[in-house]
């Protein structure tokens, strides 16, 4: 006997699943609302957990501690605002950090933002082996690059120090800002670009005045996460740094002597310069798309 007909099972299948779901029982509504309650009181949970330890640094930022170390809160007091920079060590050590970071923001992300260029435009051999070797950075232990990268430097003689430091910093900067602006090139609509130079625009003007002005918020949110990478680490810049100081080394060794409230003050300008670009990245972008409709 002939078996039947897939099409004459299919409208039976589904109407048995259609009866199926329609039989489930549904909570009712006050569970529903409960529930809900539920979720968002882990949520802020999860957000309190997180944002807490940043909170109490800004908090200890306005202590009066007795001693040598700001640990234990004794009163308010603006005395370590008013003298900020009143540790040499810690000054200086800050901005060497700053100076590695805007140095390795800037080489890494022309690097990065051709590299992701490169690999979203076009279709080369060796392109999946470049996105491997894109990615090993994010993956490997940073004790495991710190080390290799000293026994590079070592290799090649070449003392440590602060080009150690920028060197190593954009060894890794550079897979952080190509993923980044990847993702920004991924809906890009590359006839834009046909389309001005049909319009007798050279390839470095149609670059210049179409292809970067709309893949900047991506390059901007990519310098952003370089700089900020660069300005947190501590194990790689610890094996290449040398004799340097820089802020997160300087706040390790203080630990074992002093805590003094100004690396709190230091730490809450640098939370307020960073709030401060991500306020003025997205005012940028919401004046560039002003009047454009919703995505």
């Amino acid at each position: 006997m002939a078996a039947a007909a897939p099409a004459a099972v299919r409208p039976a299948t589904r109407k048995k699943r259609v009866a199926v779901i329609g039989r489930r029982a549904v909570p009712p509504r006050w569970l529903r609302e409960i529930g809900s309650i539920l979720v968002r009181i882990w949520a802020y949970l999860g957000l309190l957990f997180l944002f807490l330890p940043i909170l109490v640094v800004v908090l200890f930022s306005f202590n009066d501690p007795i001693g040598k170390f700001n640990l234990v809160w004794k009163g308010f007091s603006l005395d370590a605002w008013k003298n900020a920079f009143a540790i040499p060590g810690l000054t200086s050590a800050f901005i060497k950090s700053l100076e590695v970071g805007a140095i390795s923001t800037l080489i890494a992300i022309v690097l990065g933002s051709l590299i992701a260029l490169a690999l979203v435009r076009y279709r080369y051999k060796g392109g999946a082996a470049t996105n491997l070797f894109l990615v090993l950075p994010l993956t490997t232990p940073e004790i495991v690059l710190g080390s290799s990268l000293l026994v590079l430097f070592l290799d090649l003689s070449w003392p440590t120090g602060f080009s150690t430091i920028v060197v190593a910093h954009v060894s890794f900067q550079i897979s952080f800002v190509a993923v980044t602006v990847k993702a920004r090139l991924r809906g890009f609509d590359w006839t834009l670009e046909d389309a001005a130079m049909d319009l007798g625009a050279t390839p470095l003007r149609t670059f210049l005045r179409v292809t970067f002005p709309l893949i900047l918020p991506g390059i901007i949110a990519a310098a952003m996460l370089a700089f900020a990478l660069s300005l947190d680490d501590f194990i790689i810049t610890f094996f290449v740094s040398g004799s340097e100081v820089t802020y997160p080394l300087f706040v390790n060794n203080a630990v074992k002597t002093s805590l003094p409230p100004q690396i709190n003050v230091l730490a809450t300008i640098i939370l307020l310069a960073s709030l401060v670009l991500i306020g003025l990245n997205e005012g940028f972008r919401r004046w560039r798309t002003r009047g454009m409709p919703p995505v």
